[in-house]
């Protein structure tokens, strides 16, 4: 195409009505996280549930995730399906999260959570193999993922502030609902996703086994190490904060300071990756992340537990970012989907399945001394990710 003041014209209109639909789509999945995260496991609590079915709950959920986001993922690759399987994935999850609200016990509900979990899978790895897809095809850097990522924790932050005085006023029944609403919102959103950024074509069978390099397997380790030191936090730190006798409000508050935080270090992402390598943005979160579970054993006062909220810019904000760029370096427009898919099933799905199966099941006899094995775990990882690290 002839560069002219014309076409960079429409060329940038594009590339900006491309990344405000991307920043929707993050905005809207990450309000609906700023329910589920925070409060899901409350109101399983409040059901009745014990430790170890919640535990449970969670750790189904996140199997299944990893099982058919990969199948998704592959099939997304190998057939250049990425869009429509995005579009149906996402509106179907939505439809199965109404199963949660015919009921409020134990088994039913883990029949709901597995038809939920088999379409909810796919839907952030996609979203952010549309967002590296698009970049690659800007005059820009990968590193401004961030910038589009953020918006996501925006959301975060101004959903968990609302649902914790919302919360605070009337029930945690009305989480159900609400993620329904939200999760139906984003499956109408995904028609607006540009179909060019769906594969150009059809991948080969060997192109998506090609990902799979040693040196892609350490990583994944090691990815897989640090979520599953997160387990005691993502799954157990509103209860926590409940038995020292916090209310709703205060949780609230704790998540969202965590997010302000990592938002701030997405949107400035792109100058941070200008000092300091990947591999070493990865260490240095994971042994954040160590300091971090160690001071949550130890910090009861509101103001130190506070405190210990802003290291989530490294432990997730600038770990989340190197990871998406990491793997995107390692893939190839042809793997790109696969890619995303088994970063996230790795992490936040089999890493975040053992971190909540193994706090699911010792919570009720060990309770806040689970942080102290989160950072062992997130210690390993580091040490891991240092012989990894080129440069090391």
């Amino acid at each position: 195409m002839e560069t002219t003041p014309d076409n960079i014209k429409k060329n940038t209109q594009k590339t900006a009505h491309t990344t405000a639909i991307l920043s929707v789509h993050y905005f809207l999945y990450f309000g609906i996280m700023g329910i589920f995260l925070p409060y899901f496991n409350l109101l399983c609590h409040h059901l009745g549930l014990t430790g170890f079915q919640i535990g449970a709950l969670n750790s189904t959920r996140t199997l299944v995730m990893v099982i058919f986001a990969i199948f998704w993922g592959a099939l997304a690759d190998r057939f250049a399906l990425r869009r429509p399987i995005f579009i149906a994935t996402s509106c179907l999850s939505a439809i199965a999260w109404g199963g949660y609200l015919l009921t409020d016990t134990f088994l039913p509900m883990m029949g709901v959570t597995v038809v939920y979990a088999i379409f909810f899978g796919p839907v952030i790895p996609f979203l952010e193999t549309f967002t590296m897809e698009a970049l690659s095809r800007k005059n820009t850097h990968r590193n401004d993922y961030g910038k589009i990522r953020a918006w996501g924790s925006l959301s975060f932050i101004g959903v968990v502030l609302a649902m914790g005085t919302l919360l605070s006023a009337t029930s945690t029944h009305l989480i159900l609902p609400l993620i329904f609403i939200g999760s139906l919102m984003l499956g109408i959103c995904t028609i607006a996703i540009p179909k060019d950024l769906s594969p150009q074509r059809r991948s080969h069978a060997a192109e998506i086994r090609g990902l799979f390099t040693p040196k892609a397997l350490r990583f994944l380790l090691a990815n897989f190490l640090m979520l599953a030191s997160h387990g005691t936090y993502y799954g157990f730190f509103s209860i926590h904060l409940e038995s020292l006798g916090y209310g709703t409000g205060f949780i609230g508050l704790a998540w969202s300071l965590a997010t302000i935080a990592e938002m701030a270090i997405m949107m400035g992402s792109t100058r941070i990756f200008r000092y300091i390598s990947i591999e070493r943005a990865l260490l240095l979160a994971s042994l954040l992340a160590t300091v971090r579970w160690v001071a949550l054993f130890f910090l009861t006062s509101r103001e130190a537990i506070l405190l210990s909220q802003v290291l989530h810019a490294g432990t997730y904000g600038l770990f989340h970012i190197a990871c998406i760029l990491y793997m995107d370096k390692l893939s190839t427009p042809q793997n790109r989907t696969i890619g995303q898919v088994v970063n996230n099933a790795v992490s936040y799905g089999l890493g975040l399945m053992a971190g909540f199966l193994i706090n699911g099941w010792l919570y009720d006899r060990y309770g806040v001394h689970l942080f102290l094995m989160s950072a062992a775990i997130s210690l390993v990882g580091a040490l891991l990710i240092y012989k990894t690290d080129p440069s090391s």
